[in-house]
């Protein structure tokens, strides 16, 4: 009797709702919609973070300059009148400096501006420590400027950037010893005179860095270069050898302990937290082998072991993703082992492959842990060499820059570093849109 009411079929129609399946449309619709809820509240913090970033970094890419026309006196520059470029050296950036100087005092003479309060050190201090060494270099560059008037632009003092840019006023100023309120009103008079405006920075991107006395001449140049180092090591490195272990271990290798234990430590090894890498690159990089601190090189070698499990793993998805039956094909019309792997499984694995390692490189560009343990959190001003003395050189990463400006107490510094971080984004869409785009330009259907 039991297994009779057991089977007893449900009464009612099938095109008729009961309330059991009222209840899973209803769970299913409130799935539905927690997920919508969540995906919405990803793209909302996206959005702030970008917004974030942006509004906060996007003044870094302009700068404020004043447009000087400056005397290049032979008697202060060249004594010699021989253009001799060894005598020319002798003349110090404070003898640059004076020339400057007295150019924006003619420019403020023949404008007519007045200024209530304002002195000859407020007008000196309107220009950058760094304009005097940047027009020195230009002049030593090109000798034959020496008797000219040279119309050039000049960088303005960070506070005064800052005033122009809308992150220094009046009211801070008064509490300010590195600015006065005489010269953000004769930085409005510049301005409406149009000898102080804002432009696009360049050097923000091809210049080194500088002094936290000169934050508005510093810039990502040293560390483009020596992230670009750092990647070329990696890539040269870790794509070879990434994809060799990968086809051993998914193609040719026994399964046995030993391959066992290989594949645990692999995946054990992708989550080894990098600033462990930065520990083990020390030790075995620097204090062992000796190599140089702040050395792409180093940092390059860094990244490889940080880098190889995260090709690998996905390698040997791409690898295991091609159905058995095109080797089978392969070694049914004659074909070995290694070239049924090399001409017909390693292509169709390939848009999995380069998407994995392309990932992986974006991952080891954005990593600053391990680099600051072996000493690339260093000042650095001067570009390294081309390759491969290059690689030995003392270079900066644009992570590490980032958090460099970052413990710096200006607050132009800060707003650098939100430029870095957009020049870094800006990095790694183009390497996963480089991903993108090689995924589906190899991408075969079977």
């Amino acid at each position: 009797m039991s297994v009779l009411a057991t089977n007893t079929p449900r009464k009612g129609s099938l095109l008729a709702v009961d309330d059991r399946t009222r209840r899973r449309n209803a769970a299913e619709r409130r799935f539905q919609i927690y997920g919508r809820i969540a995906i919405g509240i990803a793209i909302a913090a996206l959005a702030v973070l970008l917004f974030t970033i942006v509004n906060n970094g996007a003044s870094a890419f302009r700068q404020t300059f004043l447009v000087l026309d400056i005397p290049l006196e032979e008697k202060v520059l060249d004594k010699s009148g021989t253009r001799d470029i060894e005598a020319m050296k002798k003349v110090t950036t404070i003898g640059y400096g004076k020339l400057i100087d007295k150019a924006l005092q003619d420019a403020i003479a023949a404008q007519g501006i007045a200024v209530e309060g304002l002195t000859d050190k407020d007008v000196k201090n309107m220009i950058s420590k760094e304009a005097a060494g940047l027009l020195r270099d230009r002049v030593l560059s090109q000798p034959d400027l020496v008797g000219q008037t040279l119309r050039a632009k000049v960088l303005a003092n960070g506070r005064i950037d800052g005033y122009i840019k809308g992150r220094v006023s009046y009211e801070s100023a008064e509490r300010d010893s590195n600015v006065t309120p005489a010269q953000l009103r004769l930085a409005d008079a510049l301005k409406d005179a149009g000898i102080l405006s804002r432009k696009f920075n360049w050097d923000f991107i091809t210049t080194a860095d500088a002094s936290e006395l000169r934050p508005e001449s510093a810039g990502l140049g040293v560390a483009i270069l020596g992230s670009a180092y750092m990647m070329i090591v990696v890539l040269v490195l870790s794509l070879p050898i990434g994809v060799a272990t990968s086809i051993y271990l998914e193609e040719f290798a026994p399964q046995n302990r030993f391959t066992d234990l290989i594949e645990v430590n692999i995946s054990n090894l992708a989550a080894v937290p990098s600033i462990v890498y930065g520990i083990l690159g020390l030790a075995l990089f620097i204090n062992f082998a000796g190599l140089p601190q702040s050395a792409p090189i180093v940092g390059g070698l860094v990244l490889t072991l940080m880098t190889l499990p995260r090709i690998v793993i996905p390698t040997r998805a791409a690898l295991r993703s091609v159905p058995p039956s095109i080797r089978d094909a392969a070694l049914g019309i004659g074909a070995s082992k290694m070239q049924s792997v090399m001409h017909h499984v390693l292509p169709l694995a390939m848009p999995g492959i380069l998407t994995g390692t392309i990932i992986g490189l974006a991952q080891a560009l954005g990593e600053s842990a391990p680099l600051l343990l072996i000493g690339m959190v260093a000042f650095v001003r001067d570009f390294p060499g081309a390759p491969p003395e290059g690689f030995f050189d003392p270079a900066a990463a644009l992570p590490v820059q980032v958090y460099n400006w970052t413990q710096r107490s200006d607050p132009a510094f800060v707003e650098r570093a939100s430029g870095a971080i957009i020049v870094l984004l800006i990095f790694l869409l183009a390497m996963n849109a480089v991903a993108i785009v090689l995924r589906r330009k190899f991408e075969r259907r079977w």
